[in-house]
């Protein structure tokens, strides 16, 4: 809570008056997510509201126990039906990589459901290890310096936040375990029905950083201080140049 705070003030993430969408697989991340949500708004000296959304694939999932622990928790939940597993099986090609497709399509759904909802803000449960994978994937296979945003403006003017980015995996692994919260792994996916290839890129990505954490133990107190100290004029962008 302490780090949700600190990275809350830097990014200005949580304010007065907002009513957030916050998408809740069922995982770990988001688990962790909704409870310091709830405590955030015991603790916050200004009022807001939020409800946690999870989107049915419409591959006949059962969430009553999501439901369940949401009503345990004084947690405002509703489930998003679609048809994405049958649009995927439409779209999605043998041996194609299926992770962008279904993360497309359930961003698509909650922007839907925050904008009838009349939510200003979607939160999502991505941390300090996805926005470090996320980087270096963007930077080998797409020559690109691009990691993930605490905060941005969607087309639609949605504001999406990401309250736990500053924070370890561990960390939130950590939280569930200890509380012994029913957490869903990718047996959830729906692509494991698919007949289609695993997405290496991360995998490798995750397996790399965890090698250079062996060697560099601070390595990810580096990245998360380097995210928010970039020299420009550095780089080879002409229109970066300060000169």
């Amino acid at each position: 809570m302490s780090q949700l705070g600190k990275t809350n003030a830097n990014f200005n993430l949580i304010e007065e008056g907002d009513k957030i969408l916050v998408g809740l697989s069922g995982g770990k991340d988001s688990l962790t997510m909704i409870h310091a949500m709830k405590e955030q708004q015991r603790r916050a000296p200004f009022s807001f509201e939020f409800i946690a959304v999870t989107v049915s694939y419409g591959m006949g999932e059962n969430f009553d126990y999501l439901a369940k622990h949401c009503e345990e928790y004084g947690i405002k939940f509703m489930v998003k039906d679609t048809k994405i597993y049958e649009t995927a099986q439409e779209k999605i090609r043998k041996n194609s990589s299926f992770c962008s497709f279904f993360s497309r399509m359930r961003r698509g759904s909650l922007y839907s459901v925050a904008e009838d909802l009349g939510c200003n803000k979607l939160a999502l449960g991505h941390h300090l290890d996805d926005a470090a994978e996320s980087y270096f994937m963007n930077m080998i296979y797409n020559g690109q310096m691009r990691a993930l945003s605490p905060k941005y403006k969607a087309g639609n003017g949605l504001i999406v936040i990401r309250p736990l980015i500053q924070m370890r995996e561990r960390q939130l692994l950590a939280f569930v375990q200890d509380n012994n919260l029913e957490a869903i792994g990718d047996e959830a996916c729906p692509g494991m029905r698919f007949d289609v290839k695993m997405p290496h890129a991360r995998a490798a990505m995750k397996e790399m950083l965890k090698g250079m954490e062996e060697k560099y133990p601070s390595i990810f107190v580096s990245i998360n201080s380097a995210f928010g100290n970039i020299s420009d004029e550095s780089f080879f962008d002409p229109e970066r140049f300060s000169l």
